[in-house]
């Protein structure tokens, strides 16, 4: 075991001189910048004018509605599939998890896919199945946008903004369906069994059949792009951010460069997984997020249990709330904003980054992934981002504790700051004893499982644009490693800010695509599902 972590760590430093040279270019210039600011002020005064310009660009008003354009197609969208496919996201859930257990994989050995398939057997192309997929795409929507995400958008919009993450969670299922089951059926397999599939390929495949060549390659070009920067935003920084403030707020930790140590740290560990490719992210995340989110869910329902006869409170006041918040959080619009934002933030559906991990899943049928897909909104917003939110609301009570609509999502808890994670850890230490250990290291294992997790669909988009070789693996994940140390030693606002933004614009390049696409998908639902009828009848 020692020579194989030996030789991994060998590859990551040796393959990539570029990597080398950034790491040696970043430490002979240290000492120079911890002398009058530290290294984290002057990552920070140069990454927050580029974060507050790009969230002011994605979320601008385009039609003078009062509410962002972006969120408008995100949840109208996600409102028109669900009603479309006649609410699969109900109707289906069974199936969704029979899949995810296995109960119909004998369909992909006995039965083709459609009507251009080989025969069933030879064709099952993929290179992991349909619980590592559904695993390591979890990985990277169950992270910190539930423990520190949550936090915020109740502090800014408070108990309300609850409801509207909710709703967008359970729409936003319909979504995750459609985006991921295109994300099979139009992906490339390589000779060497290579998968890569997502928004790129399905923007241009699908809409050339369609007779839209040149609106394809434009689409996917732009979701690329703007997937690379969101990798490195939401992906990458913000999970480095909260890890980093975690660990220092955690082990009391001084000084001006303490939050860039610890991303150097993450950034070797995070390395040394994601040199290995899907295969070896599979393996990892299928093993740190199912157990990583059973433990943070069983604290929540230990909180909520033992504070049972305040929950009905807590929703009264998460439904009141939401329609008639409370004065100085903005109005109704901005609770709603605030929760449709969180909500888009944590799992993702309608930014389409999702189906590149599960392209790579091993079926003839692509609507089978696609109703996998379907469980990761309800895992991760409709569970685990609710029951964050019931235990900070019994937490704060009647605004006990702290008053929400804090500026930025800082709030005073006893006299002192807190925003993101520290709000969530303030919360649980208050029914958990030494739950500050306990919520460190959920902190760190979601963050590191979420960048492992973007990392690949990062490359999968930096390959569309710069070719498959080597060399454009290797610098891009290069640039990936480095993005751990910026967001871990940056300010949290101008870090989400920009996160947000990147990951919301995703939503503008693969909605525009899942619109034109759509009837693709009822084909392939009505093909898996006339394959599982005829299995039950024989």
């Amino acid at each position: 075991m020692d020579v194989q972590i030996t030789h991994v760590i060998m590859n990551l430093f040796q393959s990539s001189k570029y990597f080398c040279l950034s790491l040696l270019f970043f430490f002979s210039f240290l000492p120079i910048y911890s002398q009058e600011k530290g290294l984290d002020d002057r990552i920070n005064e140069a990454f927050t004018p580029i974060a507050n310009w790009w969230e002011g660009l994605i979320l601008h008003n385009f039609f003078g509605t009062g509410i962002p354009t972006i969120i408008i197609l995100l949840v109208g969208g996600a409102l028109f599939f669900t009603i479309y496919f006649g609410f699969v996201n109900i109707r289906h859930f069974r199936t969704s998890i029979n899949t995810v257990r296995g109960k119909f994989d004998d369909i992909d050995n006995h039965t083709s896919g459609n009507a251009d398939s080989k025969v069933a057997g030879e064709n099952k192309e993929g290179e992991v199945s349909h619980f590592q997929a559904l695993a390591t795409a979890v990985s990277g929507t169950v992270g910190n946008g539930n423990i520190a995400g949550v936090a915020l958008a109740i502090a800014v919009g408070g108990p309300g903004a609850t409801f509207w993450m909710i709703l967008c969670g359970i729409l936003g299922m319909s979504t995750k369906f459609v985006e991921c089951t295109l994300g099979v059926k139009y992906r490339d397999v390589g000779k060497d069994g290579t998968v890569y599939g997502g928004p790129m390929y399905y923007l241009t495949k699908g809409l050339e059949e369609r007779g839209f060549v040149t609106l394809g390659k434009i689409l996917a070009g732009v979701f690329a792009f703007l997937c690379i920067g969101a990798s490195f935003g939401g992906g990458n920084a913000a999970q480095s951010n909260q890890a980093a403030m975690q660990l220092v707020d955690s082990f009391g930790m001084t000084g001006g460069s303490a939050r860039t140590i610890i991303g150097l740290i993450m950034m070797i560990l995070v390395g040394i997984i994601i040199i290995g490719g899907i295969k070896r992210i599979a393996s990892v995340t299928e093993k740190i997020v199912p157990f990583m989110a059973l433990m943070y869910i069983l604290a929540c329902l230990y909180i909520i249990g033992t504070n049972f006869s305040f929950v009905d409170d807590a929703f009264g006041m998460i439904f009141s709330q939401a329609f008639n918040p409370q004065a100085g959080l903005g109005g109704l619009l901005g609770v709603l904003i605030t929760g449709f934002r969180r909500a888009a933030f944590s799992n993702e559906a309608g930014a389409g980054s999702a189906s590149i991990a599960h392209s790579a899943v091993k079926t003839n049928f692509p609507a089978s992934e696609g109703l996998v897909a379907l469980l990761e909104p309800f895992i991760d917003t409709v569970v685990i981002c609710t029951m964050t939110a019931l235990v900070i609301i019994i937490f704060n009570g009647d605004n006990t504790i702290f008053s929400y609509g804090g500026e930025g999502g800082v709030v005073m808890i006893n006299g002192v700051a807190a925003e993101g994670a520290g709000i969530t850890a303030a919360a649980f230490s208050k029914y958990i004893a030494f739950s500050g250990p306990f919520l460190t290291v959920a902190v760190v294992l979601f963050a590191i499982s979420t960048m492992i997790s973007w990392s690949y669909y990062g490359l999968q988009s930096w390959m569309y644009i710069f070719g498959k070789s080597k060399v454009s693996e290797l610098s891009y994940k290069s640039l990936f490693l480095i993005f751990i140390v910026i967001g871990a030693a940056g300010d949290m606002s101008s870090v989400w800010a920009f996160s947000d933004a990147m990951i919301l614009a995703l939503v503008f390049p693969n909605m525009i695509g899942l619109l034109l696409l759509f009837p693709r998908v009822r084909e392939e639902l009505n093909v898996y599902l006339s394959a599982i009828a005829g299995m039950k009848k024989d």
